[in-house]
């Protein structure tokens, strides 16, 4: 892998779901060693620190269809500012949550240097809700719904008008997702490799498809990845944990892959909860795949 000017950006946000912190996942991907690791591959690491976030005590949400919508917008505005602003100074944009809904800002951003983004989403939901589908009104799961201009209008302002074009997007490792979600993934034109084919055709086979689909006539591909991808036996910090996930090994073979090609313009690692962890075991996992993204190897 070619080395790279990487610009590390924490968005501490812990309103997009229902369990607690996610705001210290930032804290605790780098007291991993985050910055050694990549700094030993090779890479020039700079780090923004956090974005400011307030805790959710100091706000109300009366919107249950869409709980905390101005925080979330205001964060969003910000953080798709700063990507932009990293992605103008040649700077490899790493994003640590925090919630996903932090990827409706950093997708945003994106979006306003490379306007045909290929997006690579690793999570164990769709995140394919809206305010009229969502059964929790958590925004969390609503941010690739909003990439592609689906739902609140208010979600979608910091995109100026440009979205990803939903052939050029692909999950891996779903396996759990609601009802009116899957019926609205079967007609989107998007590509699931849930964990049956992962099962069926091994994880080598399903990253060379995946890469094909985000690598042609796009200018940029970006990798959003929650941490409850993996089976909670691997990573137990998570607030949704989900059994029958990917395992260490197979995380860390999709990310190396996709290092391999050297194919990556931007990244995001999301939903580290160190309050449910175990001795930083998930922020430590974290780090090693971020780390496994950006080249590191064993030999």
């Amino acid at each position: 892998m070619q080395a790279k000017t990487i610009r590390i950006i924490g968005v501490p946000l812990d309103y997009g779901a229902d369990r607690r912190g996610v705001d210290m996942g930032p804290s605790a991907i780098r007291y991993a060693g985050l910055h050694e690791k990549l700094r030993q591959v090779g890479h020039v690491v700079t780090d923004v620190g956090n974005l400011p976030v307030p805790v959710p005590e100091s706000r109300t949400s009366p919107d249950t269809h869409l709980k905390y919508l101005d925080e979330i917008v205001k964060v969003s505005r910000i953080l798709a500012r700063t990507v932009e602003k990293a992605m103008m100074e040649d700077a490899f944009p790493l994003v640590l949550g925090g919630d996903h809904s932090i990827a409706i800002g950093t997708i945003a951003g994106l979006l306003r240097r490379q306007t045909r983004l290929g997006l690579l989403w690793f999570d164990a939901h769709g995140d394919y809700n809206t305010d009229r589908t969502s059964p929790s009104g958590n925004i969390h799961g609503m941010p690739v719904a909003t990439s592609v201009g689906k739902g609140h209008e208010a979600l979608m302002t910091a995109y100026h008008g440009h979205f990803v074009d939903p052939s050029k997007i692909v999950y891996i490792g779903v396996r759990t997702l609601d009802p009116p979600e899957a019926e609205a993934l079967r007609s989107s034109g998007m590509t699931v490799f849930s964990m049956h084919e992962i099962d069926r055709y091994g994880m080598r086979e399903v990253m060379r498809r995946a890469i094909d689909i985000v690598k042609a006539d796009t200018d940029g591909v970006h990798c959003s990845f929650d941490i409850d991808a993996l089976d909670p036996l691997y990573a137990p910090g998570s607030g949704t944990p989900y059994s029958g996930g990917l395992t260490d090994r197979e995380a860390h073979l999709a990310l190396e892959l996709l290092a391999e090609g050297d194919v990556l313009t931007s990244m995001e690692m999301v939903e580290v909860n160190p309050i449910l962890d175990e001795h930083n075991r998930t922020g430590e996992l974290a780090a090693n795949l971020i780390a496994s993204a950006l080249g590191h190897r064993i030999i």
